[in-house]
């Protein structure tokens, strides 16, 4: 990383957490977040923004990660979540699900993107968190592979989509299976491409 906002942190003494997600953008599936506390002092070479890694040094990454974390936590909401509450609504509380997993409790929390409201910890949103923290860059390899997998189930309950492949996301394969097949139970009715599709 060209940048670690967590090396200043670590003079303090409180433990801080980092926590990021994955599969906002995604058509189909859960948003999945990840929560987690690293040793201060102490960092796994080759970390980074999930996004920039392969899924091969993602899931070794993600192995290290969990041997070497104080305390790590998924989160997760579901499709349905989503299209009752929101996506970002749905984000957040997944969020607040894997802080509030934690065997450790952090003295506050970092994480991508925004302020995490309702959240009894003090919280900073960090604009590319992944990119500039170690810790939110941890926790976002841990969202990506951990939904990454639940994709590659969710591909054997239902066939045909290539979930397993794009994960979600509104691939042009994506979409021209949408048109042929009507959505999917794990679908998000809520987002264009999927409400608009023709067999839906």
């Amino acid at each position: 990383m060209k940048e670690n906002l967590d090396r200043k942190l670590c003079k303090h003494r409180t433990l801080f957490c980092g926590v990021d997600e994955a599969g906002r953008g995604a058509l189909a599936g859960p948003v999945v977040a990840a929560a987690v506390i690293m040793p201060r002092y102490r960092e796994i070479p080759g970390v980074n923004d999930s996004k920039k890694l392969s899924p091969t040094r993602r899931e070794n990454l993600s192995r290290k990660i969990k041997e070497q974390a104080l305390s790590w936590a998924i989160g997760k909401a579901s499709n349905h979540i989503i299209d009752r509450d929101n996506i970002l609504v749905a984000t957040f509380r997944a969020m607040r699900q894997a802080i509030g997993k934690l065997s450790l409790r952090p003295g506050f929390i970092l994480a991508d993107g925004w302020q995490i409201p309702d959240l009894k910890l003090p919280c900073t949103g960090i604009i590319h968190g992944d990119q500039r923290s170690y810790s939110i860059a941890c926790a976002s390899i841990l969202a990506k592979v951990h939904r990454d997998r639940l994709m590659r189930r969710l591909e054997q309950r239902y066939p045909g989509y290539g979930l397993a492949k794009h994960k979600g996301y509104p691939t042009p394969a994506h979409i021209q299976a949408l048109n042929k097949l009507g959505a999917s139970p794990v679908h998000r009715l809520t987002f264009a491409p999927v409400r608009n599709c023709p067999s839906t």
